[in-house]
């Protein structure tokens, strides 16, 4: 077996409790609730303190909504697509990633979309796409500069970040040149484990559905560079997700970073500490030719 075919998982049924043990992070990292209670307090600060444009729709749906929080005369901009298993969690929760940005002169957009199972994953790709859509034409309206647009997410925001440098050239309204890369942080990429999870009593996914959100057998028709990362302390799964994107998109996907010491959820946390190899491998996007 070749060193591509290795990231594969072998045929044949897998078992649900490792699939579960693999892919479910809230109990792989049982302090996970103080991750979430300090990223929340954090974001209700930088709400008060930080100048932004808030809850701004892109669709008619209540979670079809974005936040700007803009750098002073930048063209840079950094999109990103928060986690939850495509079922949880909220852009809000997140704004604490805006001022190390913004003070490096790069305005941030944070994104929701709609959720299971309300709607599938496919709809929420969609979403994804609508929200890029509408961030590059109307981002300079709200004193946003677009030119340069790095689109980053965690977990399933990584999948999605994945899922919009795959899609179809013809669902973009702009001019993906403006796209100067992607971060795909600890995302989901090879979906066979996934009708066998826990969460799939909100994904609703049958072997063919989740294949057909596969991407480790696409190629990307954005042609900007993409970093790959993942905590080094994640499970084997996870890591093997990002490992497999990173060696089926090469070279364009010029990084993998498994991030020592790290778990699902402090892995974030890398993308806005100055310093950080992730961090500063997303900024270097914005200067890549």
């Amino acid at each position: 077996m070749n060193a591509s075919g290795s990231l594969l998982l072998p045929p044949g049924p897998l078992d649900p409790a490792w699939v579960e043990r693999e892919y479910n992070n809230r109990q792989l990292v049982p302090e996970h609730p103080a991750y979430f209670t300090r990223w929340e307090k954090d974001s209700e600060f930088v709400r008060q303190t930080l100048p932004g444009r808030l809850e701004l729709p892109y669709g008619p749906h209540p979670r079809q909504r974005v936040d700007f929080f803009p750098a002073k005369a930048s063209e840079r901009l950094l999109v990103f697509l928060h986690g939850g298993y495509w079922r949880g969690l909220d852009k809000r929760m997140f704004a604490w990633l805006a001022p190390a940005w913004v003070a490096e002169g790069v305005s941030v957009a944070l994104v929701n979309y709609r959720l299971c199972p309300a709607v599938g994953i496919a709809d929420i790709v969609d979403d994804a796409i609508a929200a890029l859509n509408w961030i590059a034409i109307h981002a300079p309206v709200h004193g946003t500069g677009a030119e340069r647009i790095v689109v980053a997410g965690h977990s399933a925001g990584g999948h999605l970040v994945g899922a919009i440098f795959a899609a179809a050239r013809e669902c973009f309204a702009f001019d993906l040149a403006r796209i100067a890369g992607g971060v795909p942080i600890s995302g989901l990429f090879d979906f066979s484990p996934m009708p066998l999870f826990s969460g799939n009593a909100d994904f609703r996914l049958d072997a063919a559905s989740a294949r057909a959100l596969d991407l480790h057998d696409k190629r990307p028709t954005i042609a900007a560079p993409l970093v790959v990362a993942v905590g080094g302390d994640e499970s084997g799964e996870f890591i093997r997700q990002s490992c497999l994107l990173a060696d089926r998109w090469a070279p364009q996907a010029r990084e993998l970073q498994i991030l020592a010491g790290l778990n699902h959820f402090s892995v974030l946390e890398a993308l806005s500490e100055r310093g950080n190899p992730l961090h500063e491998a997303t900024a270097s996007l914005f200067h890549a030719v």
